[in-house]
């Protein structure tokens, strides 16, 4: 006789995340803790300031007592071995959270579904191998970085294709990975976009909007020299918000029309943002929250015509593009940008598709439908 669904246990779930640093990613794991409250969120290395975000929900093991907090980046094989010796036995549903890393490689037993949301296939074992190559980003660790990678690079990728075999079912955070999954995983996906706090970003319009703007923190894959470049040639007042390891570099580069402002808080960034006319995201990012943000606040978008960029710049209605990471490239794109000919208004309603609400929706629907609940 069938059980009274009245009945029905709520399902025992466990969510996997590479590591929790900060960082777009942990905004997705932060929305499945919100959606699975009592769910242990399994992890390499947590900081303080995560744990406490998810309520003491997390769990590390020996790599969180490392002694140098950068040598952890060096050691994927210490991690797959963390991660593939994880017990989900009696669980119902495992959802990993993964980019970059291999929380997407653990074993899960006959009956439990694996839900895999995939921010991108690992960067430095594929698509972006050569430029990792040419610059790693770890500082005086990078002639160690580049040595490391090319010795495991062979056996690393054989296990992290097998690895992304495991999950039954694959959620890509954009189009672009989307494609990418098939590409260098032969698999299957359903695009499902992270979640971005439109509400924060969702500010008075200002009095009057002035120049341009680039935000983010500053490292060579972000490329704002591309931008701060442009601007020098095109003599076009920019502001550069926040902070990095290119912060030297980039100043040294700035000419009269750049300024930059390094300190800034969570309530000040969006008001900086909605007060200038165009946003300029010169970086190939798998999905970008910040071009979305500037958005929700009515502000248009330039960008680079590639990855993320892709599904929410919409070519005369929420930005434009230009073709090549160059400066010329974007030069011509800046002298040719109209922000008078943008509609405001229809620059925020475009952002909403991206909520945090539309996220928890659509990542509900999803779980549900997989577990035939």
């Amino acid at each position: 006789m069938k059980r009274s669904t009245n009945h029905k246990r709520d399902p025992k779930v466990a969510i996997v995340h590479d590591w929790l640093i900060g960082g777009g990613g942990e905004r997705v794991t932060y929305e499945l803790h919100k959606l699975y409250p009592n769910a242990p969120i399994y992890t390499s290395y947590c900081s303080d300031e995560w744990r406490k975000e998810l309520d003491n929900k997390v769990v590390t093991g020996y790599l969180q007592r490392w002694p140098f907090s950068k040598l952890r980046k060096f050691l994927p094989v210490l991690r797959i071995w963390w991660f593939t010796h994880l017990d989900f036995t009696g669980y119902d549903l495992v959802i990993s959270v993964s980019g970059n890393g291999e929380a997407f490689g653990v074993h899960t037993p006959e009956g439990t579904t694996h839900i895999n949301y995939c921010h991108t296939p690992t960067h430095y074992y594929w698509r972006h191998y050569d430029q990792y190559l040419k610059q790693p980003g770890f500082g005086i660790f990078n002639p160690l970085a580049r040595l490391g990678l090319r010795i495991l690079v062979g056996p690393l990728r054989r296990w992290d294709y097998a690895a992304a075999q495991r999950a039954d079912y694959v959620i890509a955070n954009s189009i672009h990975i989307q494609s990418d999954i098939k590409k260098y995983y032969g698999r299957d996906s359903v695009v499902i976009h992270p979640p971005v706090d439109i509400k924060r970003f969702d500010v008075p319009e200002p009095a009057k909007r002035n120049g341009f703007v680039v935000a983010g923190r500053q490292v060579p894959q972000k490329k704002f020299d591309l931008a701060i470049r442009a601007c020098n040639e095109l003599k076009l007042p920019l502001r550069v918000l926040g902070k990095g390891p290119e912060h030297k570099r980039l100043v040294a580069m700035a000419g009269p029309t750049v300024r930059f402002v390094e300190q800034i808080s969570d309530s000040e960034m969006p008001d900086l943002i909605a007060s200038a006319e165009v946003f300029i995201f010169p970086s190939f990012e798998d999905f970008g929250i910040i071009p979305v943000e500037a958005m929700a606040t009515g502000t248009p978008v330039v960008a680079l015509k590639a990855g993320g960029a892709l599904d929410y710049v919409q070519e005369g209605k929420t930005g434009t593009f230009f073709t090549h990471q160059t400066v010329d490239s974007l030069v011509k794109a800046l002298r040719a940008f109209q922000p008078s000919q943008y509609n405001r208004a229809a620059i925020r309603a475009s952002a909403q598709v991206f909520s945090t609400e539309h996220f928890r929706e659509q990542i509900k629907a999803f779980i549900q439908d997989k577990q035939g609940n």
